[in-house]
């Protein structure tokens, strides 16, 4: 049955009803559509969180029993048991309530306090004596507890049913016929509780009456019904209340023995009376919200068993001993990082047990978290965001909920709440480096590792996993995919090919990462390849020629002093840096203590000064070296000829012979002495007019190098310190008896190193002469001074 009271829907049905038993629609009754009941996540909320009484069918919307109920268990003696529930809907909250009124159904039999009722009855008793009998207790109320007594016939009693002012039936003896002891001691009844119930349920219990002789007066209390208020959770042994009766009777009759009427088991554990003072304490717990009146039912008896009866009324008042409840109904434990403020995520519920100020509570979160509680429908609350999130910046929270009552003093609970911040693909991989730099040494091998890119991306999972890749581009014309590789998962860069640094010294590539979010991020950063040089090339010489088949002369006067410049070997080396630079050393020589060359430089230098015991003619074999490690090295061949007149030349002719060891140089030697006699010849004359005009006819003999002009290549330009001429020296004139060339230069040098003016060779007929004469025997090479200006 149901029934809407004051805005609540209300139910009654009997007690002990199966499990699943059907109670009512209550969709129907409060109006909500039956299909709606599932995406609202309906469900029975009740006060008592200790059971469940009843649930929710989703699919039809009745209200079904959850499990057995006991109203006697649940709600005692009292008039009416009420269950006070909540149905509660989401999105959006929604909160209806309704009462569940549980019936009383007769599943109980009367019971009394004793298995024998005794009385001692004198004789002397009046027909009309009353003697008042232990009430029968049936957990059951109304109609279904205790309506009527019986007694068993009897000659001397009949039974005289009363009700009490709070509607308990009891019964008394009447005495019917006067006792006679002397031939009747003893006297048994059964006296049997019936109650109204349908069918009824009986108790019964023996009554043995002892016959003595007359106690006439039965104790009599001060009030007959006695009021106390006592604070709920007071200790111990506190003394509630002392009763007092008293007997009209004297001596052992008017003795008057306290005790108390039918209880409780609870009652009997919380409370004890003293039997001869009257005094009642307490000792156990009493707790208002368990409880908030107690009845007490109090005997007094003298010696003979005449009783009387008093109530003791306790009124529990509240105590703040409660603190508040919070339950946390329903919550997102993930909460996305891009969701917008003002975004629920859970639903609080806070409760007090305690009543009035005691049960009020206020709730509140902790500061510092972009959360806060919205309060919603009685004592519901919604957590909502506040602020925007970054899982980057805090990944997790753990909210902690406050419950205060308004109690003194006040109590109150924490609840804590762990959310999570889903993460969302909101930052783009960032680089370790804003530029990397990259060296790798030429004629690496493919495969080999360049360098290794880092880029992080603080998203979560798939939304931080990087993946690299290199960007689309052409170095020097070719794709970068064949110069350099990536790899995907380590970033780790990888050379494809061998790399030349004469050919390729540097390039830049540009790395892309690339998160696997949805849409991806991706980020970029540009790596400088430089290619480090290796000592892969031998050092080439220029000068003198390294081919086999020429023959390099150079002519020394014979009075050339210590540190003269004699030649220059002149070399260069294609690699860079330490491994271009270059030493020279003479390895072997005719006269190893006779010249010396520059380290350096490369210059050949007379080491003293030239002596008549001196071989005519000097081999030397220079060592070209480059500061490569390992260091690579070429070498030649020079041929000094130590002459101060050209009629010593003849002595070139076998000196040419036995060095080359080829008839076809000789021939092209001899060729190439006779056609140089010839421009001698008119070189002399040209000399002799220049020197007649000046006044100073003076030819100077260098003895400076001769350098072929086919070994010169135009790639090499000068470089101090590196092995080619300095620009202290400028050798323009060579004669060469391998050249493959007629033309001539004049010669300059402006080295203070050179030989004096005093050392040169004087330009006269008589010279021209022997040159003339000498003409068939030359077989070397004569470097001619220019004339000076």
């Amino acid at each position: 049955m149901a029934h809407r009271a004051s805005g609540d829907v209300n139910y009654s049905f009997p007690e002990e009803m199966k499990r699943g038993s059907v109670i009512g629609n209550i969709a129907k009754d409060l109006g909500i559509d039956v299909k709606k009941l599932t995406s609202r996540e309906a469900r029975i909320d009740n006060e008592d969180k200790k059971k469940r009484y009843s649930d929710i069918n989703l699919n039809t919307g009745e209200l079904t029993v959850a499990e057995r109920i006991d109203r006697e268990g649940l709600c005692g003696k009292k008039a009416s048991c009420a269950i006070k529930q909540e149905l509660v809907l989401e999105n959006p909250l929604e909160l209806h309530r309704f009462i569940l009124n549980i019936e009383d159904i007769n599943d109980n039999s009367p019971q009394f306090k004793e298995k024998i009722i005794k009385f001692e009855i004198r004789e002397s008793a009046v027909k009309g004596s009353r003697y008042l009998l232990d009430e029968a207790h049936d957990a059951d109320i109304g109609m279904n507890s205790v309506q009527s007594y019986a007694l068993q016939t009897s000659d001397h009693f009949i039974l005289n049913i009363l009700t009490a002012a709070n509607g308990i039936k009891y019964s008394e003896l009447i005495l019917n016929k006067e006792l006679d002891r002397e031939q009747q001691k003893e006297v048994s009844l059964i006296l049997t509780a019936v109650d109204g119930g349908t069918p009824p349920r009986s108790g019964s219990v023996a009554i043995h009456v002892t016959v003595l002789d007359a106690n006439d007066n039965a104790p009599v209390f001060s009030q007959a019904v006695y009021k106390v208020s006592l604070p709920e959770n007071s200790p111990l042994d506190t003394v509630v209340l002392t009763v007092s009766a008293t007997d009209a009777d004297e001596g052992q009759n008017g003795e008057v023995i306290y005790a108390f009427g039918h209880l409780p088991e609870n009652l009997l554990d919380t409370f004890v009376l003293n039997p001869v003072i009257g005094e009642i304490k307490l000792t156990g717990v009493i707790d208002y919200e368990e409880e908030s009146s107690i009845e007490l039912q109090i005997l007094a008896k003298d010696g003979q068993g005449l009783a009387g009866r008093s109530t003791v009324l306790i009124s529990v008042t509240d105590v703040n001993d409660n603190a508040p409840t919070i339950m946390i109904k329903s919550v997102r434990l993930s909460v996305p990082e891009n969701a917008a403020p003002g975004t629920e995520v859970g639903i609080i519920n806070v409760q007090d047990r305690d009543s009035e100020s005691n049960g009020q509570v206020r709730c509140s979160i902790q500061q510092n978290v972009p959360f806060k509680l919205v309060p919603s429908i009685k004592n519901y609350y919604s957590l909502v965001s506040t602020g925007e999130l970054d899982r980057e910046l805090l990944s997790e929270y753990n909210l902690s909920i406050t419950a205060t009552d308004e109690g003194s003093p006040p109590l109150s609970s924490t609840k804590s709440i762990h959310l999570t911040v889903a993460d969302v693909n909101d930052n783009p991989p960032v680089f370790e480096q804003h530029s990397y730099r990259a060296h790798v040494q030429e004629n690496n091998k493919p495969g080999s590792s360049v360098c290794s890119v880092s880029a992080t991306d603080p998203d979560w999972r798939q939304n931080g996993t990087v993946v690299y890749s290199l960007f689309s581009s052409e170095v020097n014309g070719a794709p970068v995919s064949s110069l350099l590789s990536i790899n995907g998962d380590t970033g780790v860069i990888h050379a494809v090919r061998s790399f030349d640094y004469e050919q390729l010294k540097s390039f830049t590539v540009l790395v892309l990462a690339r998160d696997n979010g949805s849409p991806p991020l991706s980020g970029n950063v540009t790596v400088s390849v430089f290619i480090s040089d290796e000592n892969d090339n031998r050092p080439q010489i220029l000068y003198p020629s390294p081919e086999g088949n020429s023959f390099m002369t150079e002519l020394v006067p014979k009075g050339a002093q210590a540190r003269s410049l004699v030649s220059k070997v002149i070399a260069v080396d294609a690699d860079s840096g330490q491994n271009a630079w270059l030493s020279y050393q003479i390895v072997k020589a005719t006269d190893p203590g006779l010249f010396s060359i520059g380290v350096h430089s490369g210059e050949i230098r007379t080491q003293r000064d030239i002596s008549e015991s001196d071989s005519m003619k000097q081999n030397l074999v220079v060592s070209v070296r480059d500061n490569g490690q390992p260091s690579l090295s070429a070498t030649c061949a020079l041929s000094l000829l130590i002459s101060d007149n050209l009629a010593e030349v003849p002595e070139l002719k076998d000196m040419a012979h036995d060095e080359s060891g080829s008839k076809l140089t000789f021939y092209l030697i001899i060729a190439l002495v006779s056609v140089s006699t010839f421009f001698l010849t008119f070189l002399i004359i040209i000399l002799a007019v220049r020197f007649c005009r000046r006044r100073k006819p003076r030819l100077l003999f260098d003895g400076a190098v001769a350098i072929p002009s086919a070994y010169l290549t135009p790639n090499y330009a000068e470089v101090d310190g590196a092995g080619t001429l300095r620009s202290a020296y400028n050798y323009d004139a060579y004669l060469t008896t391998g050249s493959r060339t007629s033309d001539f230069k004049f010669v300059r040098s402006y080295n203070e190193g050179t030989l004096t003016s005093d050392l040169t060779l004087r330009k006269t007929q008589s010279a021209v002469d022997d040159l003339e004469g000498l003409e068939p025997e030359i077989s070397g090479v004569f470097q001619v001074g220019g004339v000076s200006n």
